[in-house]
This record gives C-alpha cells, sequence and structure tokens, in this order.
C-alpha cells in the first residue's frame, strides 16, 4: 500500500454539508463529530472547506435549487473524494420522496460510495459507514 493511500485511510478529512428537510440527520452527524465518541480515534477529522476534504458527508434531502451549490462543493474537493449519504432523505428521497422539487436521492447528482440509512441514523451507524467506507478504500 503506498504512502498516501495509507495516509488517507489513516486520516480522512470530513466535510459535513446539511441540505435541509428536518435537520435531524445533521444533528447526529454533529453528535457524532463529539468527544463523546471520539471519531478521532479513526483520524476522521471535520474540515470546514471542500479544499481540504476526502469525505463529502450529505444530511438532508437534495432540492433542485442545491443541486448546483452541492455540485460545485464537490468538484472543489481534490481527488480522490467519497460521498457519503447520511440518512433516509440522502439515500432515497425520506418523507419527501415525489415532491416535485425534490430528487429521490442524494446519487441522483453525485456519484455516492455509501449509504447510512435510517430516520435519523444514530451515531454510531454514522460512524460505522464511515470505517465501512475506509475498509472499501483500503481494499481497492
Amino acid at each position: 500500500m503506498g504512502l498516501v493511500k495509507w495516509a488517507r485511510i489513516k486520516s480522512p478529512w470530513v466535510l459535513h454539508f446539511a441540505i435541509g428537510g428536518c435537520n435531524g440527520c445533521d444533528i447526529e452527524v454533529a453528535a457524532a463529530l463529539t468527544p463523546r465518541y471520539d471519531v478521532e480515534r479513526f483520524g476522521i477529522l471535520l474540515k470546514g472547506t471542500p479544499r481540504h476534504a476526502d469525505v463529502l458527508t450529505i444530511a438532508g434531502s437534495l432540492t433542485r435549487q442545491v443541486r448546483e451549490r452541492l455540485l460545485r462543493i464537490y468538484e472543489q474537493m481534490p481527488e480522490p473524494k467519497f460521498v457519503v449519504a447520511v440518512g433516509a432523505c440522502a439515500c432515497s428521497g425520506g418523507v419527501f420522496q415525489k415532491c416535485y422539487n425534490v430528487y429521490e436521492g442524494v446519487d441522483k447528482a453525485l456519484p455516492v460510495d455509501a449509504y447510512i440509512p435510517g430516520c435519523p441514523p444514530k451515531p454510531e451507524a454514522i460512524i460505522d459507514g464511515v470505517v465501512k467506507l475506509l475498509k472499501k478504500i483500503e481494499a481497492s
């Protein structure tokens, strides 16, 4: 395994993007990043800019209004980049499915590498999903 790949697996920098909706998933992602759950043991570090992030976590249902902003943030991330859909709304549109302005999942706009279902998923499930993504990266 190369040094860059090893560093990427041991220290994923995460950018959290909350699209909207009920913000239940947003609260759970924020809770998962607190010292109580100690995600830094996996090297996970929250970043405030897409230019420094490896993993983009998306919580909420993707609307037509937000799609362009999300694509702009995704394009600013350096390669290789990974996307994690957190919650039922990000995975499939959730309770907002079939609304005129909502896409049925973030994967309609971006390639998603990991899905974490739930409404909202617990912080343990979010951490487990990101760790499984890291194992997937390691295996590739």
